[in-house]
């Protein structure tokens, strides 16, 4: 048997404004961007090169929602960008004006940064170490 996340729901103020981030900064694929009627579309994202999870770009709805956008794991990091070069894709991202929370370090895993989305999403940008 074998399972897999297929898609991790992030919660937007817009679906555009997460489209022009995750894609135009991030350099993601868009995956699909399918309108389902009265407003709402399914719009999946994915890193280039990623064959299996995506991110379900979710449009806020109601007031709790847009409360909780930019916080869904309480001020935590809450997404792991894993790349196959830490230096080359740290500096496309500085390029496209990511905000990047710290400078890059070295930990026990590998090379990593915290960087944050417009939205206020935290994420680690990750080249993990061999071995």
């Amino acid at each position: 048997m074998k399972q897999m996340i297929g898609a991790i729901a992030l919660v937007v103020p817009e679906y555009d404004q997460g489209i022009d981030f995750y894609v135009g900064k991030l350099g993601f694929n868009l995956v699909e961007d399918t309108h389902l009627g009265g407003g709402k579309r399914w719009v999946l994202v994915a890193p280039k090169g990623s064959s299996e999870t995506r991110l379900l770009l979710a449009q806020a709805d109601g007031d709790d929602q847009h409360a909780a956008i930019g916080n869904q794991t309480g001020g935590r990091v809450f997404l792991f960008l894993h790349t196959d070069n830490f230096d080359r894709d740290h500096l496309a991202m500085l390029t496209a004006g990511v905000t990047f929370l710290e400078t890059p370090r070295h930990e026990a895993y590998g090379k990593v940064a915290v960087f944050q989305d417009p939205f206020g999403n935290k994420w680690d940008l990750i080249e993990r170490f061999e071995g």
